[in-house]
């Protein structure tokens, strides 16, 4: 069972989709999924699962990461009616959430990119629990950088780790004693645990919750005693401030991308 069985075993259950059940037995249909704003599109080849394991066919019309207008037609649907009605909340609620990650994330590196070419922008991991594979890949599909995917795939020592240990120096030294071939990062609040980082050459040093000129300063640091650090920024970045800290970071991540973006309008119509 993959993640689209589970979710489409939440909105069915055991019993089905008991109305569309009792009304329809073997009735055709054909339905459109239709943009109602404007967006960069994601998601469509889940939609296009959806409707595979209910028992209709799909035709994208465009494809992920396009940017389309209102009133754009994205899927073409072909079945039995009930195999349509049975994805058809699934498909709007994925495409939707998918669609509007993918469009933040490029509105934002459009900012950052016309300042610093080479910025990223990336997620973290505030996510939906059991929905984080498609969030991330929704950032990719905008053009950004998932960042970590769980606990396991990279190091980042944050606030809650140095509180128990005490000593930057101390949590960096501990984890390059067990961990090799792995990226190594640090979240740091103050200058001088970015500068202890720096000199113990980490992978990357998060500044965490800075205003840009302080942001700016400890960076211009970091990149003096190891030009190969990469620079990120997060905490309370978003589409009004991140041009502020564009022009000295290598990489911007912002939880909101995926916390609490507003979902992009999609409608399925029978026709």
């Amino acid at each position: 069972m993959d993640n689209i069985d589970r979710y489409l075993l939440e909105d069915l259950g055991k019993e089905g989709d008991i109305t569309s059940d009792s009304l329809f037995t073997d009735e055709t249909a054909n339905a459109i999924i239709i943009a109602k704003e404007k967006c960069i599109v994601a998601g469509l080849e889940e939609v296009k699962n959806v409707f595979k394991k209910t028992g209709a066919s799909t035709v994208l019309l465009v494809k992920d990461g396009d940017a389309i207008k209102e009133k754009t037609i994205v899927v073409k649907i072909k079945g039995s009616a009930r195999s349509i009605l049975k994805g058809e909340r699934l498909a709007l609620n994925i495409i939707g959430r998918m669609s509007g990650i993918a469009t933040e994330t490029k509105k934002l590196l459009d900012i950052c990119r016309k300042i610093n070419p080479n910025i990223e922008i990336a997620a973290t991991r505030k996510t939906t629990p059991g929905f984080r594979r498609f969030e991330k890949k929704a950032v990719i599909i905008g053009g950004g950088k998932p960042h970590r995917y769980g606990l396991y795939d990279a190091v980042l020592i944050k606030d809650n780790h140095l509180k128990l240990i005490d000593s930057v120096e101390k949590a960096i030294k501990k984890i390059k004693e067990k961990i090799k071939n792995k990226i190594i990062e640090v979240e740091v609040e103050n200058e001088e645990d970015a500068v202890i980082a720096a000199k113990l050459n980490v992978d990357v040093i998060m500044l965490d919750n800075f205003n840009p000129k302080s942001a700016e300063v400890i960076a211009k640091k970091i990149k003096k005693i190891n030009k190969n650090i990469l620079i990120e920024i997060s905490g309370g970045i978003n589409a009004e401030n991140i041009s502020k800290y564009a022009p000295f970071a290598d990489r911007i991540s912002l939880g909101y991308l995926t916390h609490s973006i507003k979902n992009k309008d999609f409608s399925l119509e029978i026709i």
